[in-house]
């Protein structure tokens, strides 16, 4: 029995020396296993520097500088006389009308050239999550990551603009691609989008009769 109280009291010691008296108060440095990023150098705002002249860690933005990105809607940051083509191509933009509408009209030139460029974008960023049709069947639904089903009537019915909005942006589960795809081939994936669209719910009255022969229907 002796032996048992022994291992017992060893047993408390133990525990206590590890975990401490919880709630008890201490001025010596605790003890951090896993420190992590606790205790990362770090300047606190509105604390003094000595390497600074004025002694502050606050510091003025660069002057002449405006923020990096697609961040159109910091326009008030410019005065009246600023002008530039980009803050007027607000459809392009900011999939956006003038009275704040989504846009519906793709404000870029359908071309073949861009059609490819919406492809291959697509594919990029796109074709993992929603599949290569468009109908979120892609290679993450294996792994029980769901994604929309694009050629649903809701998103076939959907604004461009809107569409060019959640790619910037996001949505739910979705990250937004705003930093990583320009306004150009925003709109580039929204005009492929549309094909695919298009060819999943197409009807024969879709094809011109001199071609209809030629496809045996």
């Amino acid at each position: 029995m002796r032996y048992f109280f022994a291992v017992f009291f060893f047993a408390i010691v133990a525990v206590i020396s590890i975990l401490g008296f919880r709630g008890g108060k201490s001025e010596k440095t605790p003890w951090m296993i896993f420190p992590d990023m606790d205790n990362q150098p770090r300047y606190k705002p509105q604390a003094t520097n000595k390497f600074f002249e004025n002694r502050m860690n606050d510091r003025p933005k660069p002057g002449n500088t405006v923020i990096r990105g697609q961040g159109w809607e910091v326009k008030e940051l410019f005065d009246g006389e600023y002008q530039t083509d980009r803050f007027q191509a607000v459809a392009l933009n900011e999939g956006k009308n003038a009275d704040g509408s989504w846009a519906t009209e793709l404000p870029i030139e359908v071309t073949n050239q861009m059609m490819e460029l919406g492809r291959e974008k697509y594919e990029i960023f796109c074709q993992v999550c929603h599949g290569g049709a468009g109908d979120g069947k892609g290679i993450t639904s294996k792994y029980g990551i769901l994604a929309a089903n694009l050629q649903l009537d809701m998103y076939r019915e959907m604004a461009g603009g809107e569409i060019f909005n959640t790619i910037t942006y996001g949505k739910n589960t979705m990250y937004g691609y705003g930093e990583k795809v320009s306004p150009e081939e925003r709109w580039a994936i929204v005009l492929y989008l549309r094909a695919l669209q298009r060819s999943q719910n197409a009807s024969i009255e879709d094809v011109p009769e001199e071609q209809r022969k030629e496809l045996g229907l």
